[in-house]
């Protein structure tokens, strides 16, 4: 505690001596990350659901190695009024198929007009006017996306042109994933576009001036581009999520404003105080800058705990996080001093509330007495006060109870894209959906005959709602070859695999019950089978996420609990802390499920599925816990000073004065926050515009119900027995934090 505290006078001190210095090389610093780390779209990819571990990734390895063969589809649908037998419509598809199958990324292509009739029959739309076009990718979710949209872009440019009666429309997997990636571009620079003007509006009234308010926005940008530097070294030797943007631009700003609102609003109590102005920087970085870092590593470690997950699309969130976070911090720490003692007085100008004369001159003593009012009101009303604010979380959360899990699909994307405008036809004009077959691979065929398969495969088509299946054809381990190679099926080496058809739609009960009863055949011969699609997929990946989930649950508790103990040295304000962030996370849970998976509010325009993408719960859940524990470690810092000061005496005084001075940055800093996060629901793609109003949601209940009303409730009710500990953990947090801390001399220790 001490070596922080000599670093952090060292920080100030080197500010007060420096400030231009210090300025010039961050800017340096700034353009150099900026070239470096702005081109890292290029580098990074849409995919990143899938556990690699999981039995359908071990499958579709194997498939891959041995047949040649991935889980990615590419589907062309043409349309033509005259039906698909017309010669305008069979010369584009044959046209087609000729060119995706001449490409060595694709291993297999079938087609209404290059199929046997009666298997072309699946093929064609109910009304008869549109042909499919299906090609199998041998890429995984990282490469079959380029190779599908320079397909694609290739389709449009030979083929599109020379039949323009024929409407053609390219979906499947690989170009949800492209479209995913092209559009989540688009929505980063959209989400600058709307958090960037309005938190400035925001930060030039709260700062009070023109040139204060500009000093977060350039904390927040070093952070930002510095971050995406990281992100492109990252993904030199690891997959990196492309929605990993989303929360590093969103999140660099949020705590840019928290942190430098946080330092510039302590350095203006001590001043005001009558402190001179280095001697007040000097206390501010030593104070308001230990509250920085102990916020930086508690919401730094809770994004970390997302590394457990094997899952890329995770560990990219928790690469962006603690890169974000870390620099959020040392920037703020290191320029805002620096700023602060370069302009001195003149980091008041501008400021465009004087200038309108609508603030009275004791505006901040005004609204200390506010909050110091409305801290005792709630306390003298405690427990009603807390039992209503309790039962209101409760019942907001209660829709999460419902919740169903799923994987993105082509719904994710604006009803306008072409993966989506695919997907419905296949869902409603089409009797079998390829996206939903179940690959069944037998690893061991060894002296499997093809009357093993013949008898699964008539097994399986007694299961309700299988279309079809296809028994494997090649040669057998007795030297027999049964009929050509076909796509659907196959036998290599002693491999084998077969395709079930299906009729069911994705992530639906009935996709469920038939894997269920799939799984519970006998494999070929009594041979252990293993099976993929997206059915497998999405079960392995949430029983992934859910096998991990208590894990790291109880590390983010542990982590949070420990850290609190330290900044406050008791045990029972971190349990509470921890009960709150729960009961706050819950309320904000259950909104997503009412409107997202239950279709609520239109669904905020965005296509429910009936399921939440399993990945965005868990981590919304480690990046909002980790932003509410800033609030908590803003207000329970400022607390404990006051109760430190007052000889340890009255707890109600100190809560009191504690919100009086820290409620106006607290609230501040999460219309801020809530600015940023909120942009993202202006996002094309739904599960990030679910990720963007979770936050939001998230951030103001925190900032509001729970740090403003039930926290000083619970700690009126608590009274003495917030800051106990048992005494030989008191002793030692006594000697740890030092003698300077226990004769704190905080700002203001009167009421306001």
């Amino acid at each position: 505690m001490e070596k922080r505290r000599r670093l952090l006078h060292r920080i100030a001190l080197c500010a007060i001596a420096a400030p231009r210095r210090i300025v010039a090389i961050a800017a340096l610093v700034m353009v150099g990350a900026a070239i470096f780390g702005v081109p890292v779209a290029g580098s990074l990819a849409a995919g990143g659901f899938q556990d690699p571990g999981s039995e359908s990734a071990r499958a579709t390895r194997v498939l891959t190695d041995t047949f040649g063969r991935g889980d990615m589809q590419l589907v062309f649908a043409v349309t033509d009024p005259a039906g698909v037998d017309s010669a305008s419509a069979r010369a584009a598809g044959l046209a087609i198929a000729t060119l995706v199958g001449e490409d060595p990324a694709v291993a297999d292509v079938v087609s209404t007009w290059t199929v046997a009739p009666e298997a072309a029959a699946a093929l064609i739309s109910a009304d008869g006017r549109s042909g499919l076009v299906v090609a199998e990718l041998t890429g995984d979710e990282n490469t079959a996306p380029r190779i599908a949209q320079a397909l694609v872009d290739e389709v449009a440019t030979t083929v599109q042109p020379r039949h323009e009666t024929v409407a053609v429309l390219a979906g499947g997997s690989s170009i949800v994933y492209s479209q995913i990636n092209s559009q989540t571009l688009r929505d980063v620079l959209l989400m600058e576009a709307i958090a960037i003007p309005l938190t400035f509006l925001v930060l030039v009234w709260v700062f009070k001036g023109l040139l204060a308010a500009a000093l977060p926005v350039a904390v927040g940008g070093l952070a930002i581009v510095a971050s995406m530097s990281v992100l492109r070294l990252v993904a030199m030797w690891t997959d990196v999520s492309i929605f990993a943007l989303n929360l590093t631009t969103a999140l660099g700003l949020a705590l840019a404003v928290d942190y430098t609102l946080l330092i510039v609003s302590r350095f203006r109590d001590e001043v005001a105080a009558g402190a001179p102005r280095d001697r007040a920087l000097v206390t501010t970085m030593v104070t308001a800058g230990r509250t920085v870092l102990f916020s930086a590593l508690t919401v730094a470690l809770s994004m970390a705990a997302m590394l457990l997950f094997p899952m890329y699309f995770l560990k990219s969130f928790a690469y962006a996080g603690l890169a974000t976070v870390a620099l959020c911090a040392v920037t703020a720490i290191v320029v805002t001093p620096a700023v602060i003692a370069l302009f001195g007085d003149r980091l008041d100008a501008f400021d465009i509330r004087r200038m309108l004369r609508r603030t009275p001159a004791a505006e901040p003593r005004g609204e200390q007495m506010f909050w110091y009012r409305s801290t005792k009101f709630v306390m003298r009303r405690a427990l009603p006060v807390g039992l209503a604010g309790t039962a209101l979380l409760v019942s907001l959360g209660l829709p999460f109870l419902g919740v169903s899990w799923g994987l993105p699909d082509d719904r994710v994307l604006p009803s306008s894209a072409t993966a989506h405008r695919v997907g419905d036809m296949l869902r409603t004009e089409f009797s079998d959906n390829s996206e939903a077959a179940v690959t069944v691979l037998v690893p061991d065929a060894e002296g499997l005959t093809p009357q093993d398969f013949e008898r699964y495969a008539a097994e399986a088509s007694t299961i309700e709602d299988v279309s079809m299946v296809s028994a494997p054809t090649g040669t057998f381990a007795d030297g027999r070859r049964v009929g050509p190679p076909a796509g659907g099926a196959g036998v290599q080496g002693g491999i084998a695999y077969l395709t079930v058809g299906s009729t069911t739609a994705s992530f639906s009960p009935e996709s469920e019950r038939q894997l269920d009863r799939l799984r519970a055949l006998p494999g070929p011969g009594g041979r252990p089978v293993q099976m993929t699609g997206i059915a497998q997929i999405n079960r392995d990946s949430v029983e992934s996420i859910m096998a991990r989930l208590p894990i790291v649950l109880g590390i983010i508790a542990v982590i949070t609990f420990v850290l609190l103990f330290l900044l406050t040295g008791s045990l029972v304000l971190p349990v509470k802390a921890l009960v709150l962030n729960a009961l706050s996370l819950t309320a904000a849970f259950g909104a997503l499920v009412w409107i997202f998976q239950d279709g609520n509010l239109g669904a905020l325009g965005t296509t429910p599925t009936g399921t939440l993408v399993v990945n965005m719960p868990v981590l919304l859940f480690c990046i909002a816990f980790g932003l509410s524990m800033d609030y908590e470690v803003f207000l329970l810092a400022r607390i404990r000073e006051f109760w430190l000061a007052g000889g340890r005496r009255d707890n109600d005084e100190s809560v009191a004065l504690g919100l009086a001075h820290t409620g106006r940055v607290v609230t501040a800093a999460a219309l801020i926050m809530s600015i940023s996060f909120g942009a993202l629901i202006a996002a094309q793609v739904s599960f990030m515009r679910m990720f963007g109003l979770g936050l939001m949601l998230a951030v103001l209940i925190d900032a509001t119900l729970v740090r403003m009303v039930l926290l000083p409730a619970f700690m009126h009710l608590m009274g003495r027995w917030n800051w106990w500990a048992p005494a030989p953990l008191a002793r030692w947090h006594a000697r740890r934090t030092g003698t300077a801390e226990q004769n704190a001399n905080p700002t203001n220790p009167g009421p306001p």
